[in-house]
């Protein structure tokens, strides 16, 4: 069988000799388990064979990954692609709330791989699950800060919890001249039947947005022991919001490197889809991901 084409919008790459990422430095144990696996540097090299020979990677976006500077980040992955053998678009780090964001993005803009900004919204009423301690939403100058970014053309990685995605349609609506992406496909954290219903609601809240698209992925983050016939109501639940021209697939790699291999990712979205019509297959593993992030 010839490898499985993709295009990867959603990996990280660090390298601890830059000072950028002292919480890769000492291994932890959170909710995803205990990550001395990847408590190192993850460099292209590495990233590249994951494939093993049977998905060829033809592309990737870097997700930032919580830098200490996250303009020193974008300049690093700058280097980094510029001498990458495949297009590598960078998502930087930002806080729309920030008067000074327009500046910020000034100088973003100096990057030719830069694509847009992500910013960690998630919040949650257990601790182990929330990232921070601030709702940004709620905050006016947040949806300045969206609306600024799409009219420079940059992508917004929306990274959330269901809870929130009403909210974040709130958000999307007012901005429709922004392209936003679902991260993790919503992250569903809460396993429980309401959970799940919570979950496909506010999936379908943002998909009735047209500037919503979404990246299926990160989902060993919440089911470590987790099987292709087991993520396949999530995946298929979100195909059915978002349709093949919003959706893509992705990895989260190296931080679902904890949980399987590069291949097995790839191989369980290769076998969901095996009944779509090739044209949407290649929109979901190649297509989406190449206009929406412009590699």
């Amino acid at each position: 069988m010839p490898p499985l084409r993709i295009i990867d919008p959603h990996i990280h790459l660090w390298d601890l000799s830059t000072g950028l990422y002292p919480h890769f430095e000492t291994p932890s144990v959170s909710f995803i388990g205990d990550n001395t696996a990847i408590a190192r540097s993850y460099l292209l090299a590495e990233f590249l064979a994951e494939g093993e020979g049977s998905v060829a990677i033809e592309g990737a976006v870097h997700v930032e990954a919580l830098p200490t500077d996250v303009l020193r980040e974008l300049e690093v992955l700058q280097a980094v692609a510029s001498k990458a053998p495949i297009p590598i678009g960078v998502i930087a780090g930002g806080d729309l709330t920030d008067p000074r964001f327009a500046q910020f993005l000034d100088r973003c803009e100096a990057s030719s791989s830069f694509r847009g900004v992500r910013q960690v919204l998630n919040q949650h009423p257990t601790a182990a699950f929330n990232y921070v301690a601030t709702d940004f939403m709620v905050d006016p100058q947040f949806s300045k800060g969206l609306n600024e970014l799409g009219r420079r053309g940059g992508v917004f990685d929306l990274q959330i919890y269901p809870h929130q995605m009403d909210a974040a349609a709130r958000q999307a609506a007012a901005a429709g001249g922004t392209q936003i992406v679902l991260n993790h496909a919503g992250m569903w954290v809460d396993r429980t039947g309401a959970g799940w219903r919570q979950f496909k609601r506010g999936l379908r809240m943002l998909a009735a947005e047209p500037n919503v698209s979404v990246k299926i992925s990160g989902l060993g983050m919440f089911d470590l022991q987790w099987t292709t016939e087991g993520i396949r109501p999530l995946v298929l639940e979100t195909l059915e919001a978002f349709g093949p021209d919003r959706a893509m697939f992705a990895s989260n790699f190296p931080v679902d490197k904890l949980f399987s291999t590069y291949a097995a990712v790839w191989k369980a979205f290769d076998a969901i889809t095996s009944d779509l019509p090739e044209a949407e297959r290649d929109k979901l593993f190649r297509g989406t991901a190449k206009r929406v992030y412009r590699l």
